[in-house]
């Protein structure tokens, strides 16, 4: 067989129907009703327990994931921070009962994300501890902002506070390029790879997300990506195509697509005559990666395509190159760089004294 599958397809298989919104190459619409980005307003909202909020609907929903679960990479966070002991710079410092309010600020511009995830870690470590928001996951932070303030027991905000940190920095960071490399990259839309911290990718794709991206495929499971590799190894474009073909259909996987990489003006000329073929199926190919190609050679290559399928731009993808991608016609663009070398969004807790 060409491959095995675990006996997990079935989970996998709906999660991917679930997942699957049917797109229109030639679609776009935009870039204001594409982007969650708003002005927030700057008073706090009515305080409540971290164990309400948590359980308040998603600003921005993170993506969907069969096996990955949020509370458990928040459990993993929290216990790796104290082990099997517990935070003992608070239990020899700080009298059990003290209470404190505590905020966040902002240290530098940016976009907030991990809004939903702060109050899910709060909960985790004491529901009972209060928080107000005056912005929310998508807003616009500037630098002085004081966006949050969260009341209860000492022991417990000092517990979260590095894991919430950790969490909403990174995630910010990534929203903040995520905002900036969409805004240029219009009417071209932004993706971001399976470049992520291992263990973190569904808080990193969520963060693109909130930045006003899309998400590419969330794993090897809910989309097969023909890759140079895969090519050699199979012998050659067609054959590659012709064997994942047989495959989804050998195994039921409907609702799974197809992207075809490649690097030259042949290999799209390639793919295209296998798109025409009506004695070749391609029926679940969506998707031509045009990779590291000239602007010119991705210029020819979206017309010589011509909306049978997306078209993808990926390598030398920089907020300095994006915009000059994005108005070549390729349906997305998908960067590495959104994930892989965020700088953290500048972000500290203070409690009041």
């Amino acid at each position: 067989p060409l491959g095995q599958m675990s006996t997990a397809v079935a989970p996998i298989r709906a999660f991917v129907r679930a997942t699957t919104t049917p797109t229109t190459p030639s679609a776009r619409v935009s870039r204001a009703s594409r982007l969650p980005i708003r002005a927030a307003a700057s008073t706090m909202s009515a305080p409540m327990s971290a164990g309400e909020a948590a359980a308040l609907p998603y600003t921005i929903a993170p993506p969907a994931h069969p096996t990955y679960s949020i509370a458990d990479a928040i459990k993993l966070a929290l216990e790796e921070d104290i082990a099997d002991v517990g935070d003992i710079s608070s239990l020899s410092t700080i009298p059990e009962a003290t209470v404190s309010t505590a905020t966040l600020l902002a240290k530098a511009d940016g976009v907030l994300a991990g809004q939903a995830l702060c109050n899910q870690i709060l909960a985790a470590v004491d529901p009972d501890v209060t928080v107000s928001w005056s912005k929310l996951d998508g807003d616009v932070i500037g630098r002085g902002d004081i966006f949050c303030e969260m009341t209860g027991k000492a022991h417990s905000i000092l517990r979260a506070e590095r894991v919430l940190l950790n969490f909403m920095q990174r995630m910010s960071g990534i929203a903040t390029l995520t905002k900036a490399m969409a805004d240029a990259a219009a009417p071209a839309y932004m993706l971001e790879t399976r470049k992520t911290v291992p263990g973190l990718r569904l808080p990193d794709k969520w963060a693109v997300l909130i930045g006003g991206g899309k998400n590419h495929r969330m794993g090897l499971f809910d989309m097969i990506m023909i890759k140079d590799n895969h090519i050699a190894a199979s012998g050659g474009i067609d054959k590659a195509v012709a064997n994942a073909q047989n495959f989804l259909k050998e195994k039921g996987m409907d609702g799974v697509k197809i992207e075809v990489e490649t690097r030259t003006m042949d290999e799209v000329r390639q793919v295209v005559k296998l798109l025409d073929d009506p004695d070749v199926v391609t029926s679940a190919v969506s998707r031509v990666m045009l990779d590291n190609m000239s602007l010119d050679d991705m210029r020819e290559a979206v017309a010589l395509i011509g909306g049978r399928v997306e078209t993808e731009a990926s390598g030398n993808v920089t907020l300095e190159t994006v915009h000059a991608i994005g108005q070549t016609g390729v349906t997305f663009i998908s960067s590495g760089a959104l994930t892989h070398s965020v700088v953290a969004c500048d972000i500290s807790l203070n409690i009041g004294t």
